[in-house]
């Protein structure tokens, strides 16, 4: 058994190049399983079966341990068995009919609306300042993606009284969103007052957001450009709650699902194919809901 483990690990290593800190925590899974094996009387691979894997599953998360670490190791038994099959230390895998646990589903970190209100504050009246301004009102006043607001061109944008832009999403599908009164202000006073000083150093790039040479602003810059903002803001940068471009399109969606907003009008909005991707924002508006009860009605606790 352990001969079988330092190979697996070894090809691990050698042909896959994971990283030290994922070998190690394989390395525990598997000693872990080995000696769970080993107390049931069993130091060949080739004696497991497949329930065998399964109640070990079950151990661990009787043990305790989080769905996500039980996942990496049944990932890790299960990298083992396909391994000896595939080198012929034993007849079958046996490992392959055992799915590991669900990731518990994570709930998309919305900022609030005085959250929101501060980073919108935070660029100055300068060319790219207006850009900047212009740019997180974009991405916050109409829920696109980061690639499709980069992407965006000016004959994409309608600023007229029922003003609009043209989203080109994923899988070539485009949508039609509005644009709210406060983007549609800081889009023009951008397009006004600073793209055409950016696009004088270009080559005539027709996208809407520029980057200080006048060519179109990438994904990484635009990034970057929240980046500073949440800092100046007070916002977390670090972390698992790290404000990116999704934040302020997890953000769209959240309030206006808490402003009544219908499910499938969200859908349609976002460029989700399946309404399934957008009610994953249901729970974070329930979620909200609890917290209201729970301070507000005088029988709550």
């Amino acid at each position: 058994m352990q001969r079988v483990i330092t190979a697996y690990l070894d090809h691990l290593t050698v042909e896959r190049g994971l990283s030290r800190n994922t070998l190690s925590s394989y390395g525990r899974d598997l000693e872990r399983y080995a000696q769970a094996l080993a107390a049931d009387g069993i130091d060949d691979l080739a004696a497991v079966r497949a329930g065998r894997i399964s109640d070990h599953l079950a151990a661990l998360r009787a043990d305790g341990l989080a769905s996500s670490s039980a996942a990496r190791a049944i990932s890790a038994v299960r990298g083992l068995h396909r391994f000896a099959a595939r080198e012929g230390l034993v007849a079958a895998d046996v490992a392959a009919e055992v799915r590991p646990p669900a990731p518990a589903q994570r709930l998309p970190k919305a900022l609030d609306v005085d959250q929101v209100n501060r980073l919108l504050r935070v660029p100055e009246d300068t060319p790219l300042g207006l850009r900047d301004k212009a740019l997180l009102e974009f991405l916050y006043g109409t829920g696109a993606r980061i690639s499709e607001a980069v992407g965006a061109a000016i004959d994409d944008l309608d600023l007229g009284d029922e003003a609009a832009a043209i989203l080109h999403g994923k899988g070539g599908h485009s949508r039609v969103v509005p644009v709210g009164g406060y983007a549609k202000g800081a889009l023009g006073a951008y397009l006004v007052r600073g793209r055409p000083g950016l696009a004088a150093k270009g080559r005539g790039t027709p996208a809407i957001f520029l980057n200080s040479r006048g060519g179109r602003l990438s994904r990484q810059s635009a990034w970057a450009i929240l980046h500073r903002a949440a800092e100046s803001a007070g916002l977390p940068v670090e972390g698992p709650y790290a404000v990116s471009p999704h934040t302020l399109r997890h953000s769209y969606a959240t309030h206006l699902l808490d402003g009544g907003a219908d499910v499938r009008v969200v859908q349609e909005l976002l460029g989700h194919a399946s309404v399934t991707t957008t009610q994953v924002y249901t729970l974070v508006t329930v979620d909200r809901l609890r917290e209201v009860y729970a301070t507000a009605h005088p029988r709550a606790r």
